[in-house]
């Protein structure tokens, strides 16, 4: 999951950028770029790091121009690496160029080959770039066609945002599996991948981009285009229940309101007696909300989150993620000593962070502890942008649930299922990707898939 953020038309465009990545930086917590426009020139900066540690008002001031995208990364395609920092610059028969990538490509590895045989040479060991070799290499002469041709060979999930000096494009693969939204600020259009960023800098949600749509943005206005065969939406169900802040509209529905259905739905599934019903803060907050307020069990915040520390789920060691859940969440231990607890959590992964936070609220007193998951345990690897790309990464693909719930540390375990999961939901269940839940890829994976690995 990476973020993503463009604006066109708007004199102080590096720092609307960069407000818009702050936004946007829970989609990504590892490296950090801004390219911009003066309509003559790219200029571009990048690092690693958080936004507020790459950029200071010095380096913004130097970012001059009217159009600007930028990206913040969480790897998952390429190691965690400066050189793999976007948004990636890079010289075309027609100018320059740079692109801004969040998905994962399919194929990458194929095409990565046969542009190699043919003596393309690349900078960095992500997928973003294959798309800037695969405009390089073909006989198309305008953006619009290079673009065109070059992403009816890719296979995969992506959401692109691209700029030369006179203008920015975006643009959404058929299935739709990664959000990208329209918005517009006075004059100029913003785009990103969730509307919270266009709230930061004051910008009005227009609508989705849509799956499969181009959309061209420069002097003379927007210009859409929609090159592909419609195929079924794909779209992606974790950014929903993990991943899109609670105060972002993706897929043009409320992050906030849906978790909080699941929630409900979680309750009326596998009630349970307790005194306290406790969140994981913050991605598990408003599947807890639902549930205490359809089970008119008290909600308490018991466990307190430190938050400046970023999310332990996109730390790309485990050994991070493992030092990080010490730092991040503290019990309050005056509140649950001798109570039996529910803990609502949004999803379980590979097991680890839950089994250390159990642990800790079992040193503070607490008597029982049941744990109510919001989504259906993920047992199948996921290779269009979420961090699980291999099935020994996912504790439910080789453990039980009751084996699940001896190892983390749990009284009682329980799952919402996938029906309830799909009810729960602001759009039709034939709109969704649930691959990582029932191991049906919406894109035909070319790579042999073993029990606890993908080879």
């Amino acid at each position: 999951m990476c973020g993503i953020f463009g604006v066109y038309g708007h004199p102080g465009a590096s720092e609307l950028a960069y407000l818009g990545l702050y936004s946007l930086q829970h989609r990504g917590q590892e490296s950090a770029g801004i390219v911009t426009s003066n309509g003559r020139k790219l200029c571009s900066r990048k690092g690693m790091g958080l936004i507020s540690d790459v950029f200071t008002n010095q380096s913004l001031n130097k970012l001059k121009g009217y159009a600007a995208i930028g990206h913040v990364r969480y790897s998952t395609t390429g190691s965690s690496l400066l050189k793999n920092a976007q948004p990636f610059l890079a010289n075309y028969p027609e100018g320059e160029i740079a692109i801004a990538h969040n998905g994962n490509l399919t194929n990458s590895k194929e095409l990565r080959d046969s542009l190699q045989d043919r003596g393309s040479i690349f900078q960095t060991t992500t997928d973003s770039e294959v798309i800037i070799h695969l405009m390089a290499c073909t006989s198309k002469k305008s953006l619009k066609d290079r673009l065109i041709d070059a992403l009816l060979q890719i296979k995969g999930a992506y959401s692109l945002l691209l700029i030369t000096e006179k203008e920015i494009v975006a643009a959404r693969d058929p299935n739709g599996f990664r959000p990208l939204c329209l918005g517009k600020l006075d004059n100029s259009f913003v785009v990103a991948s969730e509307s919270c960023a266009f709230d930061i800098v004051q910008a009005e949600y227009i609508r989705e981009i849509e799956p499969g749509e181009i959309l061209i943005i420069n002097e003379k206005g927007l210009t859409s285009l929609r090159p592909f065969p419609k195929v079924q939406r794909s779209l992606c169900i974790f950014e929903f229940i993990y991943f899109a802040r609670p105060d972002s509209k993706i897929f043009g529905k409320s992050v906030y309101l849906t978790r909080k259905r699941l929630g409900e739905k979680l309750y009326g599934e596998s009630p349970v007696k307790s005194d306290l019903i406790i969140p994981i803060p913050d991605s598990g907050n408003y599947a807890a909300l639902g549930f205490a307020q359809k089970s008119k069990i008290n909600f308490e915040l018991g466990i307190i989150r430190n938050h400046y520390i970023g999310r332990t789920f996109i730390q790309p060691k485990q050994e991070i993620r493992d030092l990080d859940v010490k730092i991040k969440l503290n019990p309050v231990k005056e509140l649950l000593k001798g109570k039996r607890i529910t803990v609502v959590e949004d999803s379980i992964v590979r097991g680890t962070t839950s089994r250390l936070r159990m642990q800790s609220l079992r040193q503070s007193g607490a008597k029982r502890i049941d744990m109510r998951v919001s989504c259906p345990p993920h047992r199948f690897p996921c290779f269009y942008g979420i961090d699980f790309s291999t099935r020994g990464e996912l504790i439910a693909s080789s453990h039980s649930i009751e084996e699940t719930r001896k190892f983390i540390g749990l009284d009682s375990l329980s799952y919402l299922s996938l029906e309830g999961m799909l009810d729960a939901m602001p759009l039709p269940r034939e709109n969704f990707c649930v691959a990582c839940f029932n191991g049906k890829y919406p894109i035909p994976i070319h790579q042999k898939i073993s029990k606890y690995s993908l080879e």
